[in-house]
């Protein structure tokens, strides 16, 4: 997670880290049911419900106000939602905040660390705080993080990244079903995150559920199983990176060697919609090798008869292929081009 320094041990890979109790993959370990927020007069979140399995990298995406952070704190007791039920490994959060919050390992916003402290004394201070965490325990999230050569140094000489590794190991202190992240890839540079992405990835592997909340639809579409989008305070879809992405149609690219035939062609099929260079999120690499490249939204079945009929009309069919369109794509339907990431 640390973008420059040269001074730290990478992330471990999931072999060397403490385990973590494997579970049922449909255990349900966080549920959120109609949860709102007003203050004053303004209600600023609208009914939002999803619920987190075990084992599962769960995204909430949405940009800078959409609602992300109001609704981590009420996820974690910080404040109280106007009406709506939050329940972590089936205790309600606010009617039984001590029995369901001793799951959670939580950052919210920036790592709450002491800077004139070391590393250690800090994870040290903060395990006086809970029950059942000895020096053995310390040692493991440590390694976890990948802290190890750092870990007796002065938090003030820590870069954003180790400090952010830091507050993860103080989270992972009480052994948590539940990991949540807010923006965790802030401030990092693209091998801080990649990092960052393969120990949440190792963590999900041990059986970990994890909560990240970015408005950055490229890491959300990488590093997550399934995603809730959030636009003004409410939750707009809630699935998997394909499902969603799906909802959002399949381009599907042609190249023919008659270019202008090939065009004639496709128009004369029903349900059929060309595509201009402005209106696709199709990456450009893919279409540069393509001379001539046709995009179109079309039903895929109809594929083999077309290819039957540029056959049988002389036309050659150089390639065709089924794109899918971005996380971006859809998120920008959604919210009708509201700005993320």
């Amino acid at each position: 997670m640390h973008p420059n320094s040269s001074n730290h041990a990478s992330m471990p890979q999931p072999d060397n880290s403490p385990s973590i109790p494997q579970k049922d993959s449909h255990e349900v370990i966080m549920s959120v049911r109609d949860v709102k927020k007003k203050i004053g007069r303004k209600m600023i979140i609208h009914d939002v419900s999803f619920d987190v399995r075990s084992g599962e990298i769960f995204g909430f995406l949405g940009p800078n106000g959409s609602g992300k952070t109001t609704t981590i704190r009420m996820l974690v007791d910080l404040i109280k939602p106007t009406s709506g039920d939050i329940s972590i490994c089936g205790y309600n959060v606010h009617k039984d905040p001590e029995n369901a919050l001793k799951h959670i390992g939580c950052i919210v916003e920036n790592p709450e660390v002491y800077a004139y402290m070391g590393g250690w004394e800090n994870l040290e201070h903060f395990a006086r705080m809970q029950r059942g965490i000895d020096e053995k325990r310390i040692r493991e999230v440590v390694s976890v993080v990948g802290l190890d050569q750092r870990i007796h140094d002065k938090v003030k000489t820590y870069s954003l990244g180790m400090r952010q590794r830091l507050g993860i190991a103080q989270a992972l202190l009480g052994r948590p079903k539940l990991l949540i992240l807010d923006e965790p890839t802030n401030g990092l540079d693209p091998k801080g995150i990649k990092e960052l992405r393969e120990f949440v990835r190792m963590l999900a592997s041990q059986g970990m559920s994890l909560f990240i909340s970015s408005h950055l639809l490229s890491e959300i579409q990488l590093m997550c199983d399934r995603v809730a989008i959030i636009s003004q305070g409410r939750v707009l879809a809630v699935g998997t990176v394909d499902e969603l992405v799906n909802q959002a149609g399949t381009y599907v690219v042609w190249q023919f060697d008659q270019p202008e035939a090939g065009r004639a062609l496709l128009a004369g099929e029903p349900n059929m919609t060309f595509i201009g260079e402005d209106e696709h999120q199709i990456d450009e690499g893919l279409l540069s090798g393509l001379k001539d490249a046709i995009i179109t939204m079309m039903p895929l079945e109809r594929i083999p008869f077309i290819v039957e009929r540029a056959v049988q009309d002389g036309v050659g069919v150089l390639s065709v292929q089924r794109v899918a369109p971005t996380l971006e794509e859809l998120f920008l339907k959604m919210t009708e081009g509201e700005s993320i990431g």
